[in-house]
């Protein structure tokens, strides 16, 4: 037997059984469809995290208080935790290689102004704050580079703040208080939007020392540092812990680079990307049994017909290859139904849903189908073996 005819053969099985083949294909089709599906916007979510978190630039390192690596000691029994103070700012910025480093404290406070007040973010910063976060100011100015134990009481206002208090008005010059102290408005941001949840706009700054006051704290949350370009992130972290160790004594806080982070998330965000998938592929494991006890009862329909093709002289590996050959045409049909389904679904989502990141590379589509085309290859193997061991004589007794 010809492989074209092999092949003649199995469509024309298929396309005899319309019903049943059109079923069992849509088995395959709602699996491969939930895999994409899932996978897309698995996929989605990890893109638009990733340019969310990178947006501020790639030549940033972060500095935290404390270890976070565990020496085999509780830190109830000794801390020696030195807080991280205005003047490790200071000592960092000394450093050729930096190009600016930016005190970071947050929290969370009443603004007022007249009769309005709303509770909103506080950044407590530094004058560096638009180079390193890559932000840019609508109107006045951002923070003076004031002496951090003389900061002037300025405060610079997100540009939904602003909305919300001076709707159109130009606040340059207004007094506002925050948390109950007094402070006068030099500033208004451009819009940046939300970063990972965090609504930007919907934020006031004001300078470090001052915040510390305001939350009663003996630490940074966080000093930012922006490094020149040209230079190994490794060396630049290097060179920062040396100089933190010289004042602390001993290292007591976590340098992590921008890229350090961006791997760490891109590898949760891979786990999560591959667990989404995973779900979908229950839906195709489903479909794979469909074809599995389709296949099973066409075998027993068809026994004459191996008798037959036994007869005339078709051999067991063909008869195996006849059957595999149309549960991969059930399977491959399933799986081009799916795709559409899935590519269709995913253009409503972002017709309706914008906000929804999903994401559809090709090498996902091609993957998606020959994952099909494999399902019905494996699912086809017990009845197609089960028929190309049949007697022939047997089989051709049969009714």
């Amino acid at each position: 037997m010809l492989n074209r005819d092999l092949f003649h053969l199995s469509f024309s099985a298929v396309r005899t059984r319309r019903l049943r083949s059109s079923l069992t294909a849509l088995g395959i089709a709602v699996g491969i469809a939930a895999v994409v599906l899932l996978t897309s916007v698995g996929e989605g979510l990890h893109r638009y995290v990733l340019a969310e978190f990178s947006q501020f630039g790639t030549n940033l390192i972060g500095i935290t208080p404390g270890k976070t690596t565990t020496h085999g000691m509780s830190g109830a029994v000794m801390s020696n935790v030195r807080p991280l103070a205005l003047d490790d700012v200071n000592a960092l910025r000394q450093l050729p290689q930096i190009i600016a480093a930016v005190p970071v404290i947050q929290g969370n406070a009443a603004v007022e102004s007249e009769d309005l007040q709303r509770r909103t973010t506080i950044f407590g910063v530094g004058s560096e704050v638009p180079q390193v976060w890559q932000i840019n100011v609508s109107a006045g100015q951002f923070l003076p580079d004031d002496d951090p134990r003389a900061a002037r009481s300025f405060v610079v206002l997100g540009s939904r703040v602003k909305q919300e208090l001076y709707g159109n008005q130009i606040p340059l010059g207004k007094i506002v208080r925050v948390g109950g102290s007094r402070f006068r408005v030099i500033g208004v941001m451009e819009s940046k939007g939300q970063l990972l949840g965090f609504d930007l706009d919907d934020a006031v700054y004001i300078p470090a020392a001052k915040s510390m006051e305001l939350f009663d704290r003996e630490s940074l949350m966080e000093i930012d540092v922006l490094y020149k370009n040209d230079l190994d992130a490794n060396k630049v972290q290097e060179l920062i812990k040396q100089v933190l160790i010289t004042r602390h004594g001993n290292e007591d806080f976590t340098v992590v680079t921008q890229e350090q982070m961006l791997e760490v998330l891109s590898s949760v965000l891979d786990i999560l990307t591959f667990a989404v998938g995973a779900l979908g592929g229950i839906s195709l494991i489903v479909g794979g049994v469909g074809i599995l006890t389709i296949m099973t009862i066409a075998v027993k329909e068809r026994i004459s017909e191996i008798g037959l093709l036994s007869a005339l002289g078709a051999g067991r590996r063909q008869i195996l290859g006849l059957f595999l050959t149309e549960a991969m045409l059930l399977s491959a049909l399933g799986g081009a139904l799916g795709l559409l389904l899935a590519l269709s679904i995913a253009w409503l989502i972002q017709l309706l849903a914008p906000g929804i990141p999903v994401h559809t590379p090709w090498h996902f589509v091609l993957m998606a189908e020959a994952l099909a085309v494999i399902v019905g290859l494996l699912a086809g193997v017990i009845p197609a073996r089960h028929a190309a061991n049949m007697n022939p004589v047997d089989a051709l007794r049969t009714e």
